[in-house]
């Protein structure tokens, strides 16, 4: 019911455009979610009446345009299979064939291409009541609600260890971790938001020992996190030299066990085997070390504006999917002993290039990839999921690969089609340029002082928001986001700069809260909260920059669809920088006519007549609805208006 209603509305207003209906049907369009597959629809409806091809087969050949094109769509004429003549001469021969309609301008003949623009005349008619439609729905793949089954996937990301140092890899999996999680959200599925903390093993064990050397009780109650980074910190630092004998003893050849029997390699062992035999002592510690890691994170990534629906971890690992893991592998031939040690010799059995990894050491304790082995089964059965995604360090790569391949091993194919590891690349520099620090707060407090310092400068007496914490707080975050979701794709690394930062030049977080201040702030002027779209008179809008402005709103479901399907939240940040600069230029065409009249007038379009004001008004309020789409996705809160 609802879909037939929503084509009703909109063949309505394409009928009164001039435009024929009912729109073409493709299989491949979504003429409810993207405006712009209207004029792809209509478009291949036209090519193939006009040039005797299959309409299916034009649809295929309508590609958006580059922005470097000039236009809108391209019709790539060879796809057509269609003309005798000269390949350079495809696009003269089927120009003449294509008259202007109310969508399009007549098409422009390059090459093997046609090059179409849409008309200006009906653009803002169509597009601005189409997202004026959806408002807060404009750009999401669940815009029908309830007649579809929302599909389960499970995001792991941030996943940092217990009381050790937040470093990069953990901050930039955390912000594109939750950023993919509402793309999938934004897509129509049911995201379950986990957080896989290392919160077992022999670093733990190493933490305990620690605390038996370094640990004072009134330090961890005034400041939990802190005083076990520092035990940690302590007792690493008195472990290097074991660790430095062994890593050289297995370099030349030589048993490590004699080494790794005595010292701290020992006393770290025993502490971890206990924990494993769930010794009171032992168990106790963890937990306590756990309870306090959790409650410190949750306070953190709330002023991240970032909730976990699950804190999970190695520990979470049952021991009824440990043994199963081991069982099936040991009754396929896949898992062996080597020297007290429970191994898979991924060489033996392909892929050759994993090597030997050891799932139970000599001393019995169970290994990372054993437990993550067994955490799939685990999710599987509470979550029946139909995806599963790690947003982990590309550094993590191999890891995944064995655990895939251990699964595989298991006869769990149909398991693992489901599960995929998103990489990304380092990002580079952030302790040297933020100097020390070394939690998630450290970081925050770090980018949230330098925002706050930024609002108090000469930089930002323009600006109209609060310049309140709260307001440094989104600062901050904005910059944080931004930076480490990058404008590049997620596998590239990239170098962290901190004088960018908060920045309010050029491709910048805090840039782009800039051009949505001055964008509300022209709202707030024009003092028309009350527009109605049918008394808007579009003639005032059929001209750049509107036009400019408008064409990349409707490519805004293009965008998030693309974003969706490649992982890449960066897609969404690019695209708001260039909607960012077109609608700029908009604010500063209407500053330049109030620059030109009166002195003190600068409201928006001084002197115009009221029709273009409130035309204007319409264009900007569902920019920022754009805007605040897109903002959503990549979980930036827009800055608040000072009143």
């Amino acid at each position: 019911m609802m879909t037939t209603c929503m084509i009703d509305g909109l063949e309505a207003l394409l009928s009164g455009l001039g435009v024929d209906v009912p729109v073409p049907v493709f299989a491949q369009s979504d003429i409810l979610r993207r405006p712009i597959d209207i004029y792809r629809s209509y478009l291949a409806d036209t090519t193939s009446k006009v040039l005797g091809c299959d309409s299916g087969l034009a649809y295929e050949a309508i590609q958006s345009a580059n922005i470097k094109d000039n236009s809108d769509l391209t019709l790539i004429l060879p796809k057509l299979k269609w003309g005798i003549g000269k390949p350079k001469d495809l696009a003269k021969e089927a120009f003449i064939k294509f008259l202007s309609t109310p969508l399009f301008q007549l098409p422009i003949p390059d090459g093997v291409h046609l090059r179409f623009i849409f008309s200006t005349l009906t653009l803002p008619q169509l597009i601005l009541a189409y997202i004026n439609d959806r408002s807060v729905q404009f750009g999401r793949g669940d815009l029908l609600d309830g007649e579809c089954t929302s599909k389960k996937v499970i995001v792991e990301f941030s996943s940092p260890n217990l009381a050790t140092e937040f470093n990069s890899a953990h901050l930039r999996s955390t912000i594109i971790g939750a950023q993919v999680a509402n793309l999938y959200e934004n897509a129509g599925w049911d995201v379950v938001r986990m957080n896989y903390l290392g919160d077992w093993g022999k670093e733990i064990g190493l933490l305990g020992v620690g605390w038996g050397k370094f640990g004072s009780e009134r330090a961890f109650e005034e400041d939990p996190m802190g005083h076990l980074h520092d035990i940690y910190e302590k007792i690493n630092e008195l472990f290097s030299p074991e660790k430095e004998a062994s890593r050289k003893a297995r370099d030349d050849g030589h048993d490590t066990a004699e080494i790794e029997k005595q010292g701290i390699f020992a006393e770290r062992d025993r502490f971890s085997k206990r924990m494993e035999d769930g010794e009171p002592e032992e168990i106790r510690f963890w937990k306590r070390v756990r309870d306090a890691t959790i409650t410190y994170y949750m306070h953190e990534y709330e002023r991240l504006n970032i909730k976990f629906d699950e804190f999970s971890g190695e520990s979470q690992a049952s021991p009824e999917s440990i043994a199963e893991v081991e069982s099936v592998l040991k009754e396929k031939g896949i898992y062996e002993e080597s020297d007290g040690s429970w191994i898979i010799d991924y060489s033996k059995h392909g892929p050759k290039s994993l090597g030997v990894s050891v799932l139970r050491g000599r001393t019995g304790s169970t290994s990372y990839l054993l437990r993550d082995i067994a955490a799939v089964l685990d999710r599987n059965r509470k979550y029946a999921f139909d995806k599963m995604m790690y947003v982990v360090s590309a550094d993590q790569d191999v890891h995944f690969q064995k655990v895939f391949q251990a699964l595989r091993y298991m006869g769990q194919e149909d398991l693992v089609a489901k599960l995929e590891h998103v990489s990304f690349g380092k990002a580079q520099g952030l302790s040297q340029q933020l100097g020390e620090v070394h939690l998630l707060g450290d970081i925050l407090d770090k980018s949230i002082k330098d925002a706050h310092d930024v609002l108090e400068s000469d930089q930002t007496e323009h600006l109209e928001v609060d310049k309140t914490e709260e307001s440094a707080r989104i600062l901050g975050y904005t910059a944080l986001a931004t930076q480490f979701c990058g404008l590049s794709k997620r596998t590239s690394s990239f170098a962290f700069n901190s004088k960018t930062l908060v920045s309010f030049d050029g491709e910048t977080g805090p840039n782009l809260q800039l051009c949505y201040a001055r964008l509300c702030a022209k709202i707030k002027e024009s003092d028309s909260d009350d527009t109605v779209l049918a008394n808007v008179d579009y003639t005032y809008l059929q001209d750049d920059p509107w036009t400019e402005v408008i064409r990349i709103m409707a490519q805004y479901p293009d965008v998030t669809d693309a974003a969706y399907k490649s992982h890449e939240p960066s897609m969404i940040l690019t695209y708001l920088f260039r909607l960012s600069e077109e609608v700029s230029n908009c604010l500063e065409d209407d500053d330049d006519e109030g620059d030109e009249n009166e002195v003190g007038e600068t409201s928006i379009g001084s002197e115009e007549p009221p029709e273009a004001i409130l035309a204007q008004t319409v264009l900007y309020k569902l920019a920022r609805q754009v805007f605040n789409n897109g903002m959503a996705i990549l979980g930036i809160t827009p800055m608040v208006l000072s009143t």
